[in-house]
């Protein structure tokens, strides 16, 4: 990414504006921030959730927040049956659905992913699976990793009743398993609106694989997808810029 962008780009937290001052050396961020820097960020080999929606439509769609939107949205781009996943923001208003200000924790807004699907190829249970286990931490509340703030939540949006029964289901069933390191703290809002975020951060991880934040945290959830669900693993993943 160009350097005019990295000032637009780095979160204000410390830890990513340090993080962005090191690209400016890429030999040196590069040693620092090469290996994930928080276990809990490893991928949970989970049970598929036992009940499941039974859905007719030729598209559907499912809303998830957990982190950074960059990574949720790589590991979506490439599963099967997914039509397309766009970076964006739920929970708040029109007016305060830009990165600027969603970044200050006060908006509503999480950073969020709206996933289109087939619901012939892979199913809204299919999804909660993998959200669940590679793309992100559901015991961590109002963070991921090194990103602090409610608009890093772990948080369904519910489209509709169904959706709302079937994630609440298997985060019961989740948590009587004792796999994860403590209770699960994903949330579920009822979907209001979702406004797709700035053009620079579509395909994030894609067009930026080298980028410290990506190669840290985000590039180990494309591999535990690859590993961990190679049957809905795709490996041309479905852009934003090429829809």
């Amino acid at each position: 990414m160009p350097h005019a962008r990295i000032q637009t780009v780095a979160r204000t937290l410390p830890w990513r504006t340090t993080m962005a001052a090191f690209l400016v050396l890429p030999v040196m961020a590069l040693g620092l921030f090469n290996q994930p820097t928080a276990a809990q960020e490893a991928p949970v080999v989970i049970p598929p959730p036992i009940s499941d929606l039974a859905e007719t439509s030729s598209s559907a769609k499912a809303i998830f927040a957990g982190g950074c939107f960059w990574g949720v949205q790589g590991v979506f781009q490439r599963v099967e049956g997914v039509t397309s996943a766009v970076s964006g923001y739920s929970g708040g208003s029109a007016e305060t659905a830009t990165y600027e200000l969603s970044n200050s924790g006060t908006t509503g807004h999480a950073e969020t992913v709206e996933v289109t699907y087939d619901p012939s190829v892979i199913s809204y249970g299919e999804l909660l699976h993998i959200y669940f286990s590679v793309a992100h931490n559901p015991t961590q509340l109002n963070y991921q990793g090194p990103d602090r703030g409610t608009q890093y939540r772990s948080t369904i949006f519910a489209v509709n009743e169904e959706q709302a029964e079937t994630a609440r289901a298997y985060i019961e069933q989740l948590d009587q398993t004792g796999l994860f390191e403590g209770p699960i703290v994903t949330t579920i809002e009822s979907f209001e609106a979702f406004y797709p975020a700035e053009q620079y951060h579509q395909d994030f991880l894609t067009l930026n694989p080298s980028w410290p934040y990506i190669v840290a945290h985000d590039l180990p959830k494309i591999e535990a997808l690859k590993k961990i669900f190679p049957d809905d693993f795709r490996a041309e993943p479905v852009l934003v810029g090429a829809l």
